[in-house]
């Protein structure tokens, strides 16, 4: 079974009839029905589909000695609920805020917005992820430095700021952690495998069509973890975010699996949290490819179930005959 490049598109009208049963909406805060008009070979009939809820999520930061906190609002991204915790964690810990999980005293749903008369200590809100105001608002230990600079999106990470990918490889190289050598290989038979494994596992996606998927798999294709979002950067933020959280990083023997395209902020994101090796289903971006060879990640595009590309890191893929010089490699 081969994956559509980006799994944005909605399924064919001819796949499974969704199933869009109250205890599936009781558990997926993702998921909402929709009435819809269906039409097939000019013929047309009322329908219920289910489609991606898309709400915005703000990311606010409490920072500071613990005499003199301040509280700012970092981000707010339109994404999917649910793992919002394990986004705003993983944000922080790719985006360069924080470093280790014990940088965190806490972080939880906000109960308000921030405000100039906002008073300390906040107090987080327990409620469930579809809280009225959608905010997630981490705390930080009272001896994390925290730079201005730090605060606001790294817009050099953009495919649209218009600074030059030399200036983004140098502004990256500032802010990721030490990396190690890597030794990272795995077999070609076994990369063959993990679009099918990602997405029989992508529950979500098998009733709206409208999610990109992230799953870390080890070198034999175990997956590992799997988050879903509307968003490529969210999905792979709430993965990271929960091994982040979880004190498993950095990922230096696992594989990231994209649903659909490689950007250069998906390669920073994996440089940020130490993963060896990033395949898409997709195609790279040029400044991806770049990120590969200036930090030495095993890039891989186009990945199906019988064919792939390797954009950097060929000395590490197992299993597979050169035919120029009829070498295994």
């Amino acid at each position: 079974m081969s994956l559509p490049e980006t799994q944005l598109e909605h399924r064919s009208s001819e796949s499974e009839e969704v199933q869009t049963d109250a205890s599936f909406r009781a558990t997926h805060l993702s998921v909402r029905p929709a009435e819809i008009v269906q039409v097939k070979r000019g013929e047309i009939a009322m329908s219920q589909d289910a489609v991606v809820v898309e709400e915005p999520l703000e990311i606010q930061l409490v920072y500071g000695a613990a005499d003199h906190r301040k509280a700012k609002s970092i981000s707010i991204t339109m994404r999917t609920p649910g793992n919002d915790v394990e986004l705003a964690a993983g944000f922080l810990m790719t985006e360069g805020v924080i470093q280790t999980a014990n940088d965190i005293e806490q972080i939880a749903y906000a109960r308000h917005p921030l405000s100039e008369s906002a008073q300390f200590p906040l107090i987080p809100d327990t409620s469930k992820p579809n809280s009225k105001h959608n905010i997630v608002r981490a705390d930080l230990a009272a001896n994390v430095t925290v730079g201005l600079a730090s605060l606001q999106r790294n817009f050099y990470t953009t495919s649209s700021c218009g600074i030059c990918g030399k200036a983004s490889l140098l502004a990256l190289r500032t802010v990721c952690p030490p990396r190690a050598t890597n030794n990272f290989r795995v077999d070609a038979q076994m990369l063959y495998s993990l679009p099918a494994r990602l997405r029989s596992s992508q529950s979500v996606f098998d009733r709206t069509g409208g999610l990109h998927g992230a799953g870390l798999f080890d070198s034999t294709g175990n997956l590992l973890a799997l988050r879903e979002d509307v968003g490529r950067h969210n999905a792979v933020d709430k993965l990271i975010g929960s091994e982040f959280l979880a004190d498993r990083t950095p990922l230096r023997e696992r594989v990231l699996l994209l649903s659909g395209r490689a950007s250069f902020e998906l390669l920073q994101k994996a440089l940020m949290a130490g993963i060896p090796m990033v395949a898409a289903v997709g195609a790279p971006s040029s400044l991806a490819v770049d990120v590969a060879k200036e930090f030495d990640i095993t890039l891989i595009g186009f990945l199906r179930e019988s064919h792939f590309n390797i954009y950097h890191g060929s000395e590490r893929i197992d299993g597979f005959i050169s035919i120029a010089a009829g070498d295994g490699e």
